[in-house]
């Protein structure tokens, strides 16, 4: 059953490789580019705050999309929407190709965030002991390779591959080696409906079945995967 309900994701991500155009561009000319970049995403795309994405390594005709999503309107963050407002296609090309030049970092092992304080306390004897960082870990790959198919929630490596490589011909962004912080809020954005610029709003349709603990849990295991 597992190995049907993968073979039906695939098949949306090869569907949607038909609409991708992609566009050749030059990584030295994308490193004067990118300069402008530099303060959030890293001299070499690799940032050091964990809440802005990690560009390295990236397929560039995924950079590309999100860049154009951005300067349209059809992605909307204040910072970005005018960092890409100016980009021609060339210039977004140009960007792309020099990060997907770069290697990406690799990351620690995550840690669990403090509890929070606004949190109410369970009632006695009903409290259920949290999951530690390697159980998440664990539970994360799973959900990644196999999905849930009694929640119809697709496998992750049928679109970004079994060791978070991504699609370059659909486009679908590498994950490997992301901050865990970044992907959570990324999941949790598409599964609010915060961020959808997807094709049928795919992203949506499987985070909106996710619990906060499977996209902790998905978030930690691929930020492992190198």
């Amino acid at each position: 059953m597992k190995i049907k309900f993968l073979a039906v994701a695939i098949g949306i991500a090869i569907y949607g490789a038909s609409a991708i155009l992609h566009a050749e561009g030059n990584a030295r000319a994308g490193k004067d580019k990118a300069t402008s970049c530099n303060s959030c995403h890293g001299d070499n795309g690799n940032s050091v705050a964990p809440n802005f994405p990690k560009l390295a390594q990236q397929h560039a005709s995924y950079l590309v999309k999100q860049l154009q999503a951005f300067k349209s309107g059809v992605r909307n963050d204040p910072m970005m929407s005018a960092m890409a407002l100016p980009l021609s296609d060339e210039d977004m090309a140009d960007i792309g190709a020099f990060y997907a030049a770069q290697k990406i970092s690799a990351n620690s092992m995550p840690v669990l965030p403090p509890p929070d304080e606004d949190e109410e306390e369970p009632a006695a004897g009903t409290a259920v002991k949290p999951k530690s960082v390697p159980e998440l870990i664990a539970q994360g790959s799973d959900l990644y390779r196999n999905g849930d198919l009694q929640r119809e929630v697709s496998a992750c490596i049928a679109c970004h591959g079994p060791f978070g490589e991504g699609n370059l011909p659909a486009a679908f962004p590498a994950l490997h080696s992301q901050h865990p912080d970044y992907l959570i809020k990324a999941l949790t954005d598409f599964k609010t409906g915060a961020r959808g610029n997807t094709p049928e709003n795919m992203m949506h349709m499987i985070a909106k079945k996710m619990t906060d603990e499977e996209i902790r849990a998905v978030a930690y295991a691929i930020s492992m995967m190198k």
